[in-house]
């Protein structure tokens, strides 16, 4: 459904590494790319940025995304959030590629179960770190007229 949205031109300003983990660290839900059966997948999915640098999503022990990355250690995935106005058309988005591993550390797992409740009704008993090696991200600004 085409809801008519016309926006004014606008430029993109790139985002440094520092700013857009702050930036993906100040909303609450993303989208994770992987790959399910040769092709991509994409899930939305709640999350936290720790220390600046792990990115933390829980999960279903059965879900794909688990089963992904716990049959590869070394699993790459793509971690995606932004936070655009619809009316406006101005904002930013974010994203993170990296490896992704299950967390088993019980320590950090129980940290990570204090910090990040799930979004989504039922147990979400599998979390996984991604470890961003790519961080790029873009804020979309008005247009400066010349």
């Amino acid at each position: 459904m085409n809801r008519g949205y016309q926006f004014a031109p606008r430029a993109t300003v790139s985002l440094g590494r520092v700013e857009a983990l702050r930036l993906l660290a100040g909303v609450p839900f993303g989208r994770v790319v992987f790959t399910r059966d040769a092709l991509p997948a994409v899930r939305p999915v709640n999350h936290l940025v720790d220390e600046g640098e792990i990115i933390v999503v829980r999960t279903l022990l059965t879900s794909r995304l688990t089963s992904s990355v716990r049959a590869d250690s070394n699993v790459v995935v793509a971690y995606e959030a932004d936070d655009i106005d619809p009316v406006a058309g101005l904002g930013w988005s974010v994203v993170v590629t990296g490896i992704a591993r299950t967390v088993t550390d019980p320590e950090r797992v129980a940290r990570y179960e204090r910090l990040l409740q799930p979004w989504v009704d039922g147990e979400m008993d599998t979390i996984v770190a991604i470890e961003p090696t790519l961080v790029t991200g873009v804020r979309l600004v008005a247009k400066q007229a010349v």
